[in-house]
This record gives structure tokens, sequence and C-alpha cells, in this order.
């Protein structure tokens, strides 16, 4: 999460990309299917108990976790296949270059891929959506990786702060399944992904988004 004040490069707008017929029907792509599925499970549970003190607390916490995931409309099986994607790619990132790993994030969704963050140049935005597709199980990669290197400890802080307001109102809103919802901001566009029970229910999520101060626009990758 991270924020705002324009000092970002002009962006086209939203890059959709599509993984090559040649490339998915040759199956290509990283399957670390072994380890990997292994790691991204226990992920799952570490993420879900981090900051707890003590081993039985560690358990209470991972089982919570887990009943959170389920309780979300892609179930448990999901949430950890999401997961070991995102395992995955942030691996190949790291591999990659240290400085991609460190300025850029993503959300996993379904197979859908939202990649974000601030990149250094062009070159570095391209290269996050080439590795993001070589991880087998991507089945959209959403562009929304900004040019900016003049944004600093201020704007990220301001980002995080609209990121965990926009997270208290929806928990608080009885009209919204929250858990459904990832909630990212940069430079203060914040970008929603998930899944909405309807219209309606979009609607109000979005409105929460717009009625927070510093808020330049939201963009919603949510699925109906």
């Amino acid at each position: 999460m991270r924020r705002r004040e324009t000092h970002c490069i002009p962006d086209t707008g939203v890059t959709f990309s599509r993984r090559p017929l040649s490339q998915r029907d040759a199956g290509q792509g990283v399957d670390v299917s072994g380890w990997w599925r292994q790691w991204a499970v226990v992920a799952v549970a570490v993420m879900a108990v981090a900051g707890a003190g003590c081993a039985p607390i560690a358990i209470g916490g991972a089982a919570v976790g887990a009943g959170v995931a389920a309780s979300q409309d892609r179930g448990l099986g999901g949430f950890i296949s999401d997961a070991e994607i995102q395992a995955q790619i942030n691996h190949l990132w790291f591999q990659h270059s240290m400085d991609l790993h460190r300025r850029l994030d993503m959300t996993v969704d379904n197979g859908r891929v939202l990649l974000l963050g601030r990149a250094s140049d062009a070159q570095m935005r391209l290269d996050a959506v080439r590795l993001a597709w070589q991880v087998r199980g991507v089945r959209e990669v959403i562009n929304e990786i900004q040019i900016d290197t003049a944004s600093g400890m201020l704007d990220s802080a301001r980002d995080t702060w609209i990121s965990t307001q926009l997270r208290g109102k929806l928990t608080f809103d009885g009209a919204i399944r929250s858990q459904n919802y990832s909630i990212d901001t940069v430079n203060g566009v914040v970008y929603l992904m998930g899944v909405a029970r309807n219209q309606e229910e979009l609607d109000r999520v979005v409105d929460h988004a717009r009625r927070l101060p510093y808020v330049q626009r939201v963009v919603s990758h949510v699925s109906l």
C-alpha cells in the first residue's frame, strides 16, 4: 500500500497481458509443485499468525487464518493455490532483481494477478509482467505498475493509511463481505480486487473508498 502525490510519469492506462497461445499450449512455465507448494501452505499459516508469541497461540492463529480463507468465495483450496502463485512470482522477481522485488507488489485472486508498485523505469515494468506469466496457474496479468522515481516515505505512509482506513470501513459494513476484497493503494490510487456478491455491494465498496481523504481515484478489478 503506498501513496499519493502524482510525481509519476504519465502512464497509458491499465494493461491486460495475456499469455501467448504457443507458450500455454507448449506447457512452458515454472512448475515447482513440490517444495514450493509446501512452502506456500506454510507461508499462509505463518502470515496468519504473524506476531504470535508462543506455539499454542500460533496453532490457534493458523486455525483462524484457515477459517478466514475458507469463508472467502474462492474457498481454502483457491486461497492456497493463489498463495503458491504469489510465492513463485516473488521468487522469480527476487532472482531477477532485488530492486524489482523491493519496489513491486501484487495481489492474486483466482489465478488473476494484479501487479502494483513503483518501477524505476519501463524495463522493470515489462520484466515484472514477463516473469509473472512464467508461473503455472496464472490466468491473467493486470499491470497497474507505475513508473515513479520521486515518491518518498510520506507517500508510502499515506497510502498505507488509506488502505487501513478502507479495510476498517468494509469490515464494519454489514452489507459487505469484506474478506472477499483485496485493497492496495499506490500514490493515492486505490486498487480493488476480489469477488462482489452483486453490483450493489461493489458500489458500496467503491463509495467507501472515494470518500476517504487523499484518495485520487479508485480502480476496480473486482469480479461479480
